[in-house]
């Protein structure tokens, strides 16, 4: 029997129907909803709710928990529902009828919200750190290939110089802008719900201000309905930030696939890190980029997938709502899962010098050559067409020599200013408090 239930329940076939792939993602819930839970007791305390002493109990039972879920040892026990009613069972079970009155104040409604909150923020902060490593070696990587030109390309068709250094750049500098989705998904995530109950609040004088401070969030959904709405809001938010880094690690992938084609041959890596076929003895495939380029393929459909999903959904809570785990809790791991791997084959990249003193290259100085004539005070069209007549006629014969100066191009990468940009993104995460928060809620 599950603790909302009378005297009836469910039939089975309902109850699989309905519970779905939840146990497997309340397990990552589990010490979340244990936070959850001391600043809700603190907080029935502070109103009288409980006493002191039923506040210590709660406090030590709770904690028990929390080190049973950091070793491993913790479980949903067969026959209960979700890891909501397990703690509350478990602190029932240990210290009697005081864990029967934790509930007092709060729905499941807003104890799931609170922990989704809670959990979301968590991973955040775990794809920031990521993301930051992946962007520190991307800088690294742009700084020591910045003399190393390549091709650029315009509709796949050879176009001007480029760089290494300007291309590894560019992918860190996109990472920086990719952090201002995840700080708007960060700033909805770190909005306390807890006191909503079922979206229209409570007969009980909580005090939510209070479980805002406990919890570190920065601050509270003062509405109890927007409260609840904001659920599906906030798995918006994180699809399209998950989406948007995924996107650059998908151009990043892309390029590399056809980089390290023998017709480019620009890139390579170590052959353990590469592939090879079961009749061709030759081949190096390029199998960790193309299943990079297909994950983050998968990410970038999720937020149309969210979208469908939460369509015609009217206000207040809805069972559908439960089915967004299913798509943003493995998306936040695969995301995790590319950065990394990422970061990891970037490490053992071979980089091809002199590409573009290859002859086959010279017509990527044309507009180099037309600058030139222009800086020597022939108009720009008249420069740009005895350069293309030169190349009808076969006798165009260019520079190699590259003079970029203005900022961002290939020789002056502004790598300082982008780290400037990543700095400034960084700090808009308050991290440290909210770490400090935690600790300061599961001191014993």
């Amino acid at each position: 029997m599950k603790l909302w239930q009378k005297n009836s329940s469910n039939k089975k076939e309902v109850e699989s129907f309905t519970i779905g792939r939840d146990p497997e993602f309340d397990i990552l819930l589990a010490p979340f909803d244990v936070l959850g839970s001391l600043a809700h007791a603190q907080m029935l305390q502070e109103i009288g709710l409980l006493t002191a002493d039923e506040l210590t109990a709660l406090r030590k039972g709770l904690i028990e928990i929390w080190d049973e879920i950091e070793a491993g040892t913790f479980s949903i026990a067969p026959g209960v529902e979700d890891v909501h009613s397990q703690v509350e069972f478990l602190l029932t079970q240990r210290y009697g009828d005081v864990g029967k009155k934790l509930h007092s104040g709060r729905s499941r409604n807003d104890q799931v919200l609170v922990d989704l909150k809670l959990y979301y923020r968590h991973e955040i902060q775990l794809i920031i750190n990521d993301i930051n490593f992946l962007f520190t070696d991307l800088i690294m990587l742009a700084e020591r290939y910045k003399n190393h030109l390549m091709p650029g390309y315009t509709h796949t068709q050879l176009a001007m110089p480029s760089s290494f250094g300007l291309w590894f750049g560019g992918l860190a500098e996109a990472l920086v802008e990719d952090l201002e989705l995840w700080r708007a998904a960060y700033h909805l995530v770190n909005q306390n719900p807890l006191g909503s109950a079922a979206g229209y609040g409570s007969s009980f004088p909580l005090n939510r201000s209070l479980t805002t401070q406990l919890l570190g969030f920065a601050d509270l959904h003062y509405n109890v309905i927007n409260a609840q709405n904001s659920r599906g809001k906030t798995e918006k938010f994180l699809s399209f930030a998950t989406a948007s880094t995924a996107g650059t690690l998908n151009k990043l992938s892309a390029d590399i696939i056809l980089f390290m084609n023998q017709h480019f041959a620009f890139v390579t890596f170590p052959d353990e890190l590469t592939t090879g076929s079961s009749i061709m003895p030759h081949k190096k495939n390029p199998d960790v980029f193309e299943l990079l380029r297909a994950k983050t393929n998968q990410l970038q459909s999720s937020p149309q997938a969210i979208f469908l999903q939460l369509t015609n959904m009217t206000t207040g809570y809805h069972r559908d709502l439960q089915l967004l785990k299913e798509t943003v809790f493995p998306d936040l791991s695969q995301l995790k899962d590319c950065l990394q791997m990422t970061a990891f084959m970037l490490k053992h990249i071979v980089i091809k010098p002199d590409i573009l003193e290859d002859n086959f290259y010279a017509y990527l100085f044309s507009v180099e050559e037309v600058n030139r004539l222009v800086l020597e005070g022939m108009p720009f069209r008249d420069a740009y067409k005895k350069i293309g007549m030169d190349i009808e006629a076969g006798e165009f014969r260019p520079s190699t020599k590259v003079e970029h100066s203005h900022e961002g191009s290939i020789g002056n990468l502004c790598l300082d200013e982008i780290k400037v940009k990543m700095q400034k993104a960084l700090v808009s995460f308050d991290f440290e408090y909210v770490e400090k928060s935690v600790e300061k809620l599961l001191a014993k």
